[in-house]
């Protein structure tokens, strides 16, 4: 049984670190694309950024500028690191996902209580090398209409 998606959440982008790599990013993404950042991001150590909505209030989603260079902080690896650009969905429930991804013989890894302590976040690379990030519905600040 497939896994059950029900909204597509973020697009994790990195960026740089530094002050003047942030300011452009900032300057970039909301004075260019006029983007409304999410003043709830919260301090992820070592990974500044900016989260920034996308769409009208009742359908929106976000894009996660991540300051990463290299391995960051948060890496175990250099494949389980949560700036690694991807796309993040969010599903009806995370324990299922993982039982359908451990059905299917496919590799993922998880961290819990990144981005707020209900957070539990499964990654699994595509086919072709891409990241896709799965989380429990409700658990994530991108969609501003259920917040």
């Amino acid at each position: 049984m497939p896994i059950k998606v029900l909204e597509l959440h973020h697009h994790g982008i990195r960026i740089g670190k530094t002050a003047e790599e942030l300011e452009k990013a900032q300057q970039f993404y909301s004075e260019v694309l006029g983007l409304q950042a999410d003043s709830g991001r919260p301090n992820i150590p070592g990974i500044p950024g900016f989260w920034l909505y996308v769409g009208d209030d009742k359908h929106t989603a976000q894009i996660h500028l991540m300051g990463a260079v290299g391995r960051s902080p948060m890496a175990r690896s250099d494949q389980e690191d949560p700036t690694i650009p991807h796309v993040a969905l969010a599903v009806e429930d995370i324990q299922e996902a993982q039982k359908e991804l451990d059905q299917h013989g496919i590799w993922y890894w998880r961290i819990q209580g990144l981005v707020g302590p209900y957070s539990d976040q499964v990654f699994v690379q595509d086919p072709f090398g891409n990241v896709i990030e799965l989380h429990q519905i409700g658990t994530c600040r991108c969609n501003k209409a259920a917040l």
